[in-house]
């Protein structure tokens, strides 16, 4: 059952106030538009440039071509009162990817990820990329496999619970990293994500690294095939669109087992 709330989450630049979705599944923490973060866990977007500079930096890769101080914007939320993070970079127009990514100082191996984004326009286009690795696509209007929601090229679009441009939009991922022995990758990387409170993957493993080496690490080793085993840093996307987001919160987790369900979050 899904059932409507209000969460009011406070941040040291902005008071937000506006409608959450939440899952009742037994022993699920909330997830959806408004989750605030589990115990434990770390925020990593407040909508503050205080936060955007002291917790990210430029993905440096192949194509940069930014400068810092980070060029994306703190602008005002459309929808609720309070500010948020603008993927807004000129160097990135035409959806030059890879020339003003931003990505967390801090790597991460296994995580429970919540992230809210709003797509200002019709066809705005941005990406989350786990581990600075695997992407789940933000672009709307597209369906297929490399369409809103999907580990892209991995999966379907789970396009039917998105709410749509000009509203806000929630993941929430649980990710478990690939394992190595003896350097060779032996399980791959997994995930499991809602997508505005709604389960839309469950238990995914992901088989590569997808755009080339100026979408993400390992992008360039073997085709995407070449996957390492090197912690990285949580990463979005500026590809000359309007794309916004605001609390974004992460918690480090030790996913022993190859099962990225919700409950070993918690």
């Amino acid at each position: 059952m899904i059932m409507k709330t209000q969460n009011v989450l406070r941040s040291s630049a902005t008071t937000l106030l506006f409608g959450a979705t939440l899952a009742t599944a037994p022993s699920l923490a909330d997830v959806g538009v408004g989750a605030r973060p589990l115990l434990g866990g770390e925020v990593i977007i407040d909508g503050s440039r205080k936060m955007l500079d002291e917790k990210w930096t430029y993905w440096e890769g192949p194509r940069f071509a930014s400068s810092l101080p980070i060029k994306w914007q703190i602008a005002e939320d459309p929808v609720d009162k309070g500010t948020v993070v603008m993927t807004d970079d000129p160097v990135a127009a035409g959806g030059k990817y890879g020339t003003a990514d931003i990505v967390t100082k801090k790597a991460y191996r296994d995580f429970r990820l919540h992230i809210e984004f709003l797509v200002m326009k019709p066809g705005g286009n941005s990406g989350v990329y786990l581990q600075n690795r695997y992407e789940i696509q933000v672009l709307d209007g597209d369906k297929t496999k490399h369409g809103m929601g999907a580990i892209i090229n991995e999966t379907e679009s789970p396009y039917h619970a998105y709410n749509g441009a000009g509203k806000w939009n929630a993941y929430d991922i649980v990710f478990r990293a690939a394992r190595f022995q003896d350097g060779k990758r032996v399980e791959k990387a997994m995930v499991t994500m809602y997508f505005n409170g709604q389960k839309v993957h469950d238990n995914v493993p992901i088989n590569q690294v997808w755009g080339g080496k100026n979408s993400g690490i390992d992008g360039g080793n073997d085709g995407g095939k070449g996957i390492t085993d090197t912690p990285a840093g949580l990463k979005l996307q500026a590809e000359g669109h309007d794309v916004r987001y605001r609390n974004v919160w992460i918690k480090e987790l030790d996913l022993k087992e190859p099962n990225t369900d919700f409950k070993a979050s918690e």
